[in-house]
């Protein structure tokens, strides 16, 4: 009897971790990168629960999307510097050769820089390529876009790994990231 109920147990708490992160994925994609901010500083532990949620999901998929990132920076030069904008855990820095500044809202590793995507703290043209990997979140996303184009060197690369769902209109966006001074390459 007592297993059956651990079992139960197990199977709520299961679905209340998945309605939390649920919660928290819709509070970051309705609000801006400063409420995320906010939230977070607010409620440590909810980026630590989201991130859980987060794994849980993506270890269902075939393939994350990370992976991809890290084979196409491995195919390039390890002196190319990278902008990992939503790091999480630093899985790309961890990774792959290049130099990698790590930037979130809250530290899963120490090599994480706590900041808003919005205003990192690097130089104007400071990097090579920016990454966003499942981490294009919040209603400021020009002005986070505009921070990844800031600190580009001229003819550095942008990586958007994005689920499809995220976007109403995949055209509009990329029209949208022409209006930012950005090239698409392939998508």
């Amino acid at each position: 009897r007592s297993g059956r109920s651990a079992a139960l147990r197990a199977r709520m708490e299961e679905r209340l971790l998945g309605a939390r992160f649920r919660y928290l994925n819709q509070q970051l994609y309705t609000g801006s990168s400063r409420d995320a901010a906010r939230l977070f500083r607010d409620d440590p532990a909810a980026f630590h629960l989201y991130h859980r949620g987060f794994e849980r999901q993506v270890r269902r998929w075939p393939e994350r999307p990370v992976q991809r990132i890290v084979r196409y920076l491995r195919r390039r030069p390890a002196s190319l510097v990278v902008a990992d904008f939503g790091c999480g855990d630093c899985t790309l820095a961890a990774s792959v050769k290049n130099q990698v500044h790590c930037f979130d809202l809250v530290p899963l590793s120490p090599r994480v820089t706590v900041c808003d995507m919005a205003k990192v703290p690097l130089a104007a043209e400071a990097v090579d390529v920016a990454v966003f990997c499942l981490a294009l979140m919040g209603t400021n996303l020009q002005e986070i876009l505009g921070e990844a184009n800031r600190v580009l060197k001229l003819g550095g690369t942008l990586l958007v790994a994005e689920v499809a769902s995220r976007f109403e209109d995949i055209h509009a966006f990329l029209r949208a990231m022409t209006k930012l001074g950005f090239k698409t390459v392939s998508k």
